[in-house]
């Protein structure tokens, strides 16, 4: 070959160096930012650019296609400084090897190599260039070859001598293969024409950091460095660096070899969510590398059998709610039938893979598609107005993508900008917006001219003539509707769509105009298309993760749009969508007709409401109105059932499918409170706002907070209340009331509590109805011990200001709602009733009554001897007296119940009746000899009664001379009651006694003979009763013993 000259070669070396900066920060950080706008000190690149500007780079040597050069770097404080030799060899603008003295193992290059990169960028003309050293050694002659090798091997005989001595040896060795080879290797001469020419990439850090950060995906961090792994993918793609397939297929190796897999797949566990959107990340840039507008065959073939490879693997996951490629396509299909046919959405369970490997039939080949990718001007004047047998232009113009599933064309969308084709992505996505406008043009002329029983339009619809079709038919459409949606499948085409026009203009949102669209802009596009597949009626899908990502994908493409301040331009975007989403039919998710499975509108629609507001309050509200539907629990019972329990927690019972309907429901009242919260001072809103709210809010909980948060907004501390909002806000504080007032649940007596203020805050009359309307609302309990006493307590009487015939007003009410309550519910609410009609006697004196006759009815023992201390603290003994002999007639304490709950109330009585008199006293005898059989009990009740004379007490109107004797009636009677109870008592014990219990029987006989001993023949009556002991139970010897030794 004829030797290349000298300054060709040099030209060639020179400018064979990136001389890009940001190719060098590619792989030098995780995310690239211009050199200014770097805050991290850690990242690389930062560190490379300054220990560049410190002047820590010297002796920078480039020989033929390598580069090396010394770095110092100040080391920590109190140490010297370190220094690196860095080495680069590079080929045809890319760096294809890196050697640094730091022995750094990480994912990119290290801060010593970006300092010698940027230096030859930046100063390339102060690097002494030399050619490829086997240019010099061609030069020499042989002695000067000879003095070159000896030196060389003299510099570093450690290292290069037993590499020198071998290489000598088969060279001296006629048949060796060095021998054999023409020319000799030249690690300076660069690449061969032949050989691949990429970028460095360190495949083994590479996955070993995966594998590092999957084994600790629970921790935030991990899920955040490998999402930033995915955007370093997608910048490599961007740059049409091929080292993006390869890093893709290294992290994805590492990916299904994730132990959880195994482990996930044995216990039939779904994964977590953040590991299932890494997945789902993983999938869409897999989509992106095989529909690459550039990749040659041979690459997509290999990346195909790939894939094809790890779909087939038992581990490999699955597309949960997947939407199917071969689904709705952006030409809309219209069948018809004598019979309303059944409409079912299916998708077929796929792995993650599965979008990727249909990605491979697909191409870029249709001249349509090329036209509209190659040209802004691309109009039916060059081409005509028809490709093939579809449409390619619309009536303006303008031109269309049709004959593929919209996923599909908004896949070419996201690939065409991962690529770095941002201005054929535009052009791409204008065309498919175009279309979507037709469509949805055409949809809607369908839908009013099958409402009238009219044909349909027949453009872009089945050649299928259409025959008049019936109002019932309505429902149909809206299940076909559901089953065509987009937005929230695993694509999300809506939002690359209005993420493409966005990005147009990422840093400030202005107008930038769309060439060939006169008055058009991108962010007005943008807008419009957002808005387009927000308002689209579309199905729920299956599973958790599915659901949960549709609800994520419209609060990720809503807080787009949030950041983009409203001009008069994009508010007449807004109008006009909002109108044309309110007469979409089934095909929008505002129309009229609503499919059950349907997914509703609220958060959409909260935006639009705050946006219109300000401009329309009237197509605000209509459209907010029109949103708070919920079908799906208007429509989950047969008809006439009644939901058998109004809390929460039955909709996870009854909805199975539907994981994330508590989420659902609780946007739905943020919409609604949305709503009360602006309408506030407007009747006419406020009213439909309420009525909205009855027939579509079904949870008692989110009611009370909407009932909540209206009372405090229409209570402002600075400002006078408004009445409209207070009394919605007590309407839905009723309604809340009737829904639970069956239904156990701890938050009922703040309910109440709260309805009691709230009513406070509107008037006295509002408080009056509550309690003259309690049975639909309040439990007996609530309304005698809240209600009734919370409104007529002092803080309530003066936030009422009320003068005295107002008050009296208030307190006959609720003293009637009182003895209506101990009416129906005397056991709880006859002592709150008695309280409460404490001022006025006849009040009183008909809750006492109540008292008497339930008493009478069963009212039992426990209540009664309430009652009666709290008559005996008012100051009426005589009642207490009279409530204490009825709880008495109920009563029964057994021979063994020493510890009856009812022992200090009959104590009490037996007290109050000696305070009382003799009179009293004997007439409670034969009571408490009915009702006590414990022979204990009767004993101190005895003792009680012998310690001083009865009627002395502070409630005695008798008094007596001296105490009572046990020897005469009526304490008589009651010491023979004591002793047969204790007779009997003993009897009972002896029968089943066990040695261990033989001590504390001798202590209870101790106790008997003291309360024997109390009657005149007591000694003869407990040596009789030894007796008959020590003969009925003479066998068991050592009890007997124990008698003889304790008795005699």
């Amino acid at each position: 070959f004829s030797r290349v000259p000298e300054p060709v070669q040099k030209r060639i070396v020179f400018w064979s160096f990136p001389r890009n900066e940001r190719e060098i920060c590619m792989y030098s950080s995780l995310g690239y930012q211009p050199p200014e706008g770097e805050q991290d000190a850690r990242v690389p690149f930062t560190r490379g650019l300054h220990l560049l500007q410190s002047g820590a780079v010297d002796r920078v040597l480039q020989v033929g296609f390598h580069l090396s050069g010394n770095i110092r770097e100040p080391g920590p404080p109190g140490e010297p400084e370190h220094l690196y030799h860095v080495s680069i060899s590079f080929d045809r603008c890319k760096i294809t090897s890196v050697s640094c003295g730091c022995d750094n193992r990480d994912l990119f290059y290290c801060a010593h190599v970006v300092a010698l990169s940027l230096y030859r960028i930046r100063h390339a003309r102060q690097v002494e260039l030399r050619l490829p050293i086997s240019e010099t050694l061609s030069q020499m002659n042989r002695d000067q070859l000879q003095k070159f090798v000896q030196y060389l091997i003299s510099a570093h005989h450690t290292e290069v001598l037993p590499t020198a001595q071998r290489l000598a040896d088969e060279i001296l060795l006629l048949g060796s293969e060095i021998n054999l080879v023409h020319g000799a290797p030249d690690p300076t001469a660069g690449a061969g024409i032949e050989d691949a020419n990429c970028w460095h990439l360190d495949e083994e850090q590479i996955q070993e950091q995966v594998k590092q950060l999957l084994s600790n995906g629970g921790h935030y961090g991990a899920g955040q460095q490998l999402r930033s792994m995915f955007s370093k993918v997608r910048e490599m793609l961007r740059m049409r660096d091929s080292n993006g397939a390869r890093m893709l297929i290294l992290m994805t190796e590492q990916f299904l070899q994730d132990p959880r897999l195994a482990l996930w797949r044995q216990q039939g566990a779904g994964m977590t969510d953040k590991c299932r959107q890494l997945w789902d990340e993983l999938g869409a840039l897999w989509v992106c590398v095989i529909l690459s507008p550039h990749c040659k065959p041979d690459e997509r073939a290999s990346w195909l059998h790939l894939l094809g490879t790890w779909d087939k693997l038992a581990v490999c996951p699955l597309e949960e709610g997947s939407y199917s490629f071969d689904g709705p396509n952006l030409q809309p299909t219209v069948t018809s039938g004598q019979e309303e046919e059944e409409v079912t959405v299916t998708s077929s369970r796929r792995t993650v893979f599965g979008r990727a490997l249909q990605a491979g039939q697909w191409h870029w080949s249709d001249s349509h598609l090329q036209k509209i990718l190659a040209s802004d001007s691309y109009g039916p004047g060059l081409t005509g107005s028809v490709a093939g047998d579809k449409p390619a232009f619309d009536p303006q113009g303008r031109p269309l993508w049709l004959g593929e599933p919209f996923p599909t064309a908004c896949a070419r969308v996201d690939t065409l900008r991962a690529h770095g084709y941002p201005r054929e992505a535009l052009r791409l996505a204008c065309a498919i917006i175009n279309t979507l406008r037709l469509q949805r043009r055409r949809q809607l002329e369908t839908y009013k001219q099958q409402r009238r029983g009219e044909p349909a339009f027949p453009a872009l619809v089945t050649r299928t003539e259409f025959r008049p079709q019936p109002p019932c038919r309505a429902l149909s459409m809206a299940a076909r509707a559901c089953s065509q949606c987009w937005q929230g499948s695993a694509e999300n085409p809506h939002s690359l769509l209005a993420d493409s026009g966005l990005e147009k203009q990422k840093v400030a949102y202005q107008h930038v105009p769309v060439p060939g669209s006169p008055g058009e802009s991108y962010l007005a596009l943008a807008l419009e298309v957002a808005l387009l597949g927000l308002g689209q009626q579309r199905a729920l899908p299956e599973g958790l993760y599915a659901q949960d990502k549709v609800v994520r994908n419209e609060e990720q493409l809503l807080g787009l749009l949030e950041e983009v301040e409203l001009d008069e331009r994009l508010v007449q975007v807004l109008r006009k969508q909002a109108g044309l989403l309110l007469e979409g039919g089934p095909f929008s998710g505002f129309g009229e007709v609503l499919f059950r499975e349907s997914v509703p509108m609220h958060t959409c629609a909260r935006y639009l409401f705050t946006a219109l507001l300000p401009h329309d309050p009237d197509l605000a509200y209509r459209l907010a109105l029109r949103a708070m539907r919920l079908p799906v629990l208007e429509t989950a019972l047969p008809a006439g059932e009644t939901r058998p329990s109004p809390l929460d927690s039955i909709v996870s019972n009854r909805f199975p499918r539907w994981f994330i309907l508590g989420h659902l429901e609780t946007r739905q009242c943020e919409l609604a409170s949305a709503m009360l919260t602006a309408a506030k001072g407007d009747t006419k809103w406020l009213h439909a706002v309420l009525g909205s709210i009855q027939r579509n809010i079904h949870s008692p909980a989110l009611l009370f907070k909407l009932a909540q948060d209206a009372c405090k907004t229409a209570t402002p501390a600075s400002a006078p209340p408004d009445g409209t909002l207070l009394g919605i806000a007590l309407e839905l504080g009723l309604q809340v009331m009737r829904m639970t007032l069956n239904t156990m649940t701890w938050r009922r007596r703040e309910m109440v509590r709260w309805l009691v203020s709230c009513a406070t805050e509107i008037g006295p009359q509002a408080l009056m109805n509550i309690m003259q309307n309690w049975y639909s609302l309040f439990t007996p309990v609530e309304a005698a011990t809240i209600v009734a006493v919370t409104g007529t307590t002092h803080a309530t009487l003066l936030r009422l200001q009320l003068d005295g015939a107002g008050r009296e007003e208030l307190w006959a009410c609720a003293r009637t709602l009182a003895l209506q309550c101990a009416m129906k519910d005397p056991q709880n609410c006859a002592l709150p009733a008695l309280t409460l009609c404490e001022k006025s006697h006849a009040a009183f004196e008909a809750a006492y009554q109540i008292v008497l006759d339930a008493a009478a009815g069963g009212l039992g023992h426990a209540h009664l001897f309430t009652v009666a201390r709290y008559m005996e603290y008012r100051g009426l003994p005589l009642r207490a007296y009279k409530l204490a002999t009825l709880a008495l007639a109920q009563l029964s304490i057994a021979f063994n119940q020493d510890s009856h709950p009812a022992v200090n109330d009959v104590l009490w009585a037996c007290s109050l009746s000696h305070s009382l008199g003799r009179h009293e006293l004997s007439a409670l005898v034969p009571l408490i000899i009915r009702s006590v059989h414990c022979a204990p009990m009767l004993s101190d009740i005895l003792r009680r009664w012998t310690l001083s004379a009865p009627g002395l007490g502070p409630l005695g109107a008798r008094r007596a001379t001296k105490p009572l004797g046990t020897d005469r009636a009526p304490l008589c009677q009651l010491l023979d009651a004591a002793v047969a109870a204790y007779i009997t008592t003993s009897h009972s014990r002896l029968t089943h006694i066990s040695p261990r219990h033989y001590g504390d029987f001798i202590e209870f006989l101790g106790k008997a003979r003291e309360t024997f001993l109390l009657a005149p023949d007591g000694h003869l009556q407990f040596a009789q009763f030894l007796e008959s002991l020590k003969q009925t139970y003479k066998g068991k010897k050592k009890l007997m013993l124990l008698l003889r030794e304790r008795f005699g």
